[in-house]
């Protein structure tokens, strides 16, 4: 600080001291609470904004490619830095993959935690994408008191159990501040959780056994697979956004247009489901659901007006890309 403030560089430091209690505290504000305390237009409000950037960075970059554990002093105090001052609470999402290797750190939402009940689909939606194994959930406390509530216990349990359904491990939910954080999930759900667990479950794998009681590799392979399987189903379903346009023939005529898009190809309208197995008429109501339902658009031929061809919408092409990138079908 004396580098920029050479005259005052003791009376500007005691004065932050005074005002965000420590350093910690002080490395998590924005750059107009630190303007209030050493004036608009002062060199050390970049300064401590560059220095915490540069010290979020070298942190951020001991998390990666390694496993990460919840209960990393590491990880939380990464999150302290970057996330623990912050004036509104922020939910971020680390996504792991198998080995609990960071894949992403995205923020999902700002307000108030109990909103997030209402996006849980949003954040597995994502995870799928990932292809993440397990994802760690952090907010934080603009209170300055990690103790999670009620609405945060409860937003808790009810991704866990939507997770559970997609084979999808919620390692913890971290309640983060400036200077402390609480784990909800070690701390009460995983005790209980914990001793009704098998062995096998404690692991972390599952075992199938047959009726014998030896353990069964086949139906151990048929479960991961059909959980694979729900995992895309789910993800199909949120790509459509429509449940009444969901299933088949629907999405072979959304694969045929995304073939088409890829290919620079054009489809006309009567070509559209041929293959479908449905009536022309019906095949032709189907894809004016498609059209009202704004998953596909249909323009006119501009050489032979009584002609129309369809195409995907931007968005769903977009989305279609993401899916078939990520995923075999």
């Amino acid at each position: 600080m004396a580098c920029v403030e050479p005259d005052s560089s003791g009376i500007v430091a005691t004065r932050l001291i005074a005002e965000f209690r420590s350093l910690a505290r002080l490395l998590s504000q924005n750059p107009d609470a630190i303007a209030r305390v050493v004036g608009r237009g002062s060199p050390v409000v970049p300064l401590l904004l560059a220095s915490r950037d540069a010290m979020r960075e070298a942190m951020r970059g001991e998390l990666q490619d390694r496993r990460i554990s919840a209960s990393s002093r590491k990880l939380t105090d990464y999150l302290k830095i970057s996330m623990g001052g912050l004036p509104e609470e922020t939910l971020r999402v680390l996504f792991l993959d198998a080995r609990h290797r960071l894949l992403a750190d995205e923020q999902m939402q700002r307000g108030t935690i109990d909103q997030v009940v209402l996006y849980p689909r949003v954040i597995l939606r994502r995870a799928i994408e990932l292809d993440a194994e397990a994802v760690i959930l952090v907010h934080n406390h603009p209170s300055g008191d990690p103790t999670p509530s009620s609405a945060d216990l409860s937003v808790t349990e009810r991704l866990v159990a939507l997770a559970r359904s997609l084979d999808i491990a919620v390692v913890d939910h971290i309640v983060v501040t400036a200077t402390s954080h609480r784990n909800i999930l070690r701390e009460t759900i995983s005790s209980a959780g914990r001793a009704a667990q098998s062995p096998g479950q404690r692991a972390g794998r599952e075992e199938l056994r047959s009726a014998d009681g030896a353990v069964d590799a086949d139906l151990s392979v048929a479960l991961a697979n059909a959980r694979r399987s729900v995992r895309r189903h789910f993800l199909r379903r949120q790509l459509i956004g429509a449940d009444g346009l969901f299933g088949e023939p629907a999405w072979d005529m959304l694969l045929e247009l995304f073939i088409a898009h890829c290919e620079g190809a054009t489809v006309p309208t009567g070509a559209l489901g041929i293959g479908s197995g449905l009536s022309s008429s019906s095949a032709q109501r189907l894809v004016q659901r498609l059209i009202d339902a704004r998953l596909i658009s249909s323009a006119p031929d501009p050489d032979d007006r009584r002609r129309h061809f369809v195409s995907l919408s931007p968005e769903i092409a977009h989305r279609l890309t993401a899916y078939f990138v990520a995923h075999d079908e």
